[in-house]
């Protein structure tokens, strides 16, 4: 189990405006928090979470180390009181490939951050280009290495369907990731909002998008690799808003996307045994936290085996399977 204490700071330190973003609907917020704000949130966190040796104190939505060291400073001194022996566990932040260094790198390890988090987004520097990232493969490839080297925790960030990406870009994306062995990944499929450049494209029929249902495939996919290769995803797909709901024009905005592709990897996993058994084994054990994940969205994956091989499946427990594995 992990909790993150969300702070975010939208738009802070950011050099360029992305085609897809607009952090001001998807933090819902529009002003930056003070030293007085982190210690408010992180009082009523304190007061709230039970586990908290397995929560951080995370400051998303901007580019962290691109904000003037001062306004840094600030925010990480608020957050230290909360942090040692019965308290929260460290710092995650977020930011930009190309303001990663080994100088900045110690100054986080100074104020106990244990995680950084770099927007990479794509690994295809023409599908950067494109969208006006302003950073290049080799900036994301450098960057982790460093965070790796200080000791500090790495994530990825990753956006599948941008702009001018194909399936191939796509797949050399996650063979390029999981090639740099973060300890996590997040998978965020686009969502085109209001008030950016891909919406300007979207709207004038340059941005046209992968069909939704492959794009549900695809993350499946993916998913199913970062999970074999040891990089847990810890989030899939934009979280659920009515902020979101609101500025969303097009895309792959659901409210359980997450879940969705879940569905998928269990359907696969069970029709490859049900097929390998000769259509005679109808019964399959799962862990029992994953049953949903199992049964599918409206009972999707029941439905799917009853209407292509007129067959009834059964889903039961079993608690020494881990996640993603099926009997």
């Amino acid at each position: 189990m992990h909790n993150n204490i969300a702070i975010f700071v939208p738009h802070a330190g950011c050099p360029f405006r992305c085609s897809f973003c607009n952090q001001n609907t998807i933090t819902e917020q529009e002003h930056l928090p003070r030293a007085e704000d982190v210690r408010r949130i992180c009082r009523q966190a304190f007061a709230e979470i039970k586990h908290k040796s397995q929560t951080e104190i995370a400051f998303f939505g901007g580019s962290f180390t691109a904000m003037p060291e001062p306004y840094m400073r600030e925010l990480l001194e608020a957050a230290q009181e909360f942090l040692g022996e019965g308290k929260f566990s460290g710092i995650r932040i977020s930011t930009r490939p190309d303001c990663i260094d080994d100088e900045i790198l110690t100054f986080l390890k100074s104020y106990h951050v244990t995680a950084v988090e770099l927007g990479a987004q794509s690994m295809c520097n023409s599908v950067l280009q494109a969208n006006h990232r302003g950073h290049s493969v080799e900036d994301v490839q450098q960057a982790s290495r460093k965070i790796q080297q200080h000791g500090i925790e790495l994530g990825l960030q990753v956006m599948t369907g941008l702009y001018q990406s194909s399936w191939q870009n796509e797949r050399e994306t996650g063979e390029r990731i999981r090639a740099l062995r973060p300890a996590t990944v997040r998978i965020y499929p686009v969502v085109v909002l209001s008030n950016t450049l891909l919406a300007k494209y979207y709207q004038s029929g340059k941005y046209i998008l992968f069909p939704f249902e492959e794009m549900v495939q695809f993350v499946s996919e993916q998913m199913a690799l970062y999970h074999q290769a040891g990089i847990r995803v810890i989030k899939c797909g934009l979280h659920a808003s009515e902020f979101v709901q609101k500025d969303c024009l097009a895309g792959y905005y659901h409210p359980a996307f997450r879940e969705l592709c879940e569905n998928i990897i269990y359907r696969k996993k069970m029709l490859a045994l049900f097929q390998e058994s000769g259509q005679t084994k109808t019964i399959f054990s799962v862990h029992p936290n994953c049953f949903s994940k199992a049964i599918g969205q409206k009972k999707s994956n029941l439905q799917y085996f009853q209407e292509t091989f007129q067959k009834k499946i059964q889903i039961i427990g079993d608690d020494d399977l881990l996640l993603y594995e099926v009997k």
